[in-house]
């Protein structure tokens, strides 16, 4: 079968909203799920306790007080990735594991880079953790292929509509060294080389593409298809969304040796919510 995954920004859900993403994520086909802005608070917290009660794998690097990050949650059995250790600067904003194919191993490396505003300080914040970035990628680069998912934060140059002014060249240069600096794919845009979707936008008409998944020319050869999945941003009959962002999902045929005996995530956040029972 296969080899699926789900990238989606989760946007530090609230408990409530947590339980909804719970749902809706595992009815999901995917096997490896990339979540992105993820934190240390309870919405989180139960997430992840959920999927690691249900039997999947959950690699959660220690999110610092108010700092976000990345959870990678998995059908498959994993091991971390040695990038996590190899970045030394907002370390949860990128996570790795490394599962085994048919192919040989692959690694999968979640990111979510630094939005910035105007200021000076949000502007090094962001331009220093892309520097840490690629530095943590050179470090770690080796002969297994890589599949890089997650909200990057940055358009590539080209991008419709074009957002004049708003984006600086380190964020477009970001973006082409991804290709040119680590030899990585970007596997929507190599499957629709015209298309025009977005991921999150301000309004209907202002929408970016910020989501992405980029691959090793190894994995781009063996992809199948990468959607964009836009009902984590439609409206439900109250008006709640999952999320603002849209999922992206990606299909390589490349198949997983090991899988986790697995269960229903929803039904474990249930039973961790169940009182202890009282012996009298």
């Amino acid at each position: 079968m296969p080899l699926s995954l789900l990238t989606v920004n989760v946007g530090a859900p609230s408990v409530d909203r947590a339980q909804r993403q719970l749902r809706w994520l595992a009815a999901r086909p995917e096997e490896v799920l990339v979540l992105t802005e993820t934190k240390a608070t309870a919405g989180s917290e139960l997430l992840a306790e959920a999927f690691s009660s249900a039997g999947y794998s959950v690699t959660f690097p220690e999110h610092s007080k108010g700092e976000l990050g990345v959870m990678i949650v998995s059908k498959l059995a994993t091991e971390v990735d040695v990038l996590g250790t190899a970045l030394d600067y907002l370390p949860a904003r990128a996570a790795g594991i490394v599962v085994d194919t048919d192919d040989g191993p692959l690694r999968v490396v979640g990111a979510y880079v630094p939005s910035r505003d105007a200021t000076w300080e949000k502007t090094e914040r962001k331009k220093t953790w892309i520097e840490r970035f690629h530095a943590a990628l050179d470090a770690t680069a080796s002969d297994t292929p890589l599949l890089l998912l997650g909200d990057l934060n940055v358009l590539e140059p080209g991008h419709q509509p074009a957002h004049r002014g708003q984006f600086a060249q380190f964020e477009y240069a970001f973006y082409e060294a991804l290709t040119e600096r680590h030899r990585l794919t970007d596997l929507f845009r190599n499957l629709h080389p015209d298309r025009v979707e977005h991921s999150w936008a301000r309004r209907p008409e202002l929408g970016y593409r910020y989501d992405h998944a980029h691959a090793s020319p190894t994995v781009a050869e063996r992809l199948l298809s990468c959607e964009y999945v836009h009902e984590t941003r439609e409206a439900s009959a109250d008006g709640s969304r999952l999320t603002d962002h849209s999922g992206l999902a990606v299909r390589v045929s490349l198949c997983a040796k090991r899988t986790l005996l697995t269960s229903d995530p929803a039904m474990a956040v249930d039973a961790l919510n169940e009182p202890e029972p009282t012996l009298f």
